[in-house]
């Protein structure tokens, strides 16, 4: 889906920039955060389709992260796949019954990121795309 906006949330400058150039030539709309905190900011102010979350972050982690996230009226139902070097079935299993939608290990072909992140945005449209601060009102 072109023109879909993505959130990367990485704390290595470099994954987040190689993720940000992979998916703005495939089309997406992509902004980049450093910090669970900083992804939590902009979530709730920016209608995203999906948001990539790293899961080793120092502060607040991406399992963490995406709990805050599922918890609030705003990004509920936001779509968010963890990427992350931790690979164990443990780790998908957790990222998966915290209320993520896929799980995708690194590093990943490029190839990949972009038909996984093109697959989430098809089968998880956020239909309503209303602004997060609308919901608080």
């Amino acid at each position: 889906m072109s023109g879909a906006r993505i959130l990367v949330v990485d704390d290595q400058e470099d994954i987040r920039e190689m993720a940000r150039l992979v998916l703005v030539d495939a089309g997406f709309d992509v902004v980049t955060a450093p910090s669970g905190e900083d992804a939590l900011r902009l979530a709730r102010g920016t209608a995203f389709d999906l948001v990539l979350l790293d899961i080793n972050m120092p502060g607040l982690d991406g399992w963490s992260t995406l709990k805050l996230l599922r918890a609030d009226d705003a990004t509920e139902d936001l779509p968010v796949a963890m990427f992350s070097v931790k690979s164990e079935v443990r780790d998908k299993m957790t990222s998966l019954q915290d209320g993520a939608v896929d799980f995708i290990a690194k590093p990943f072909p490029v190839d990949e990121l972009v038909r996984r992140v093109s697959r989430i945005v098809e089968t998880h449209p956020r239909g309503n795309r209303r602004s997060p601060s609308a919901s608080s009102r």
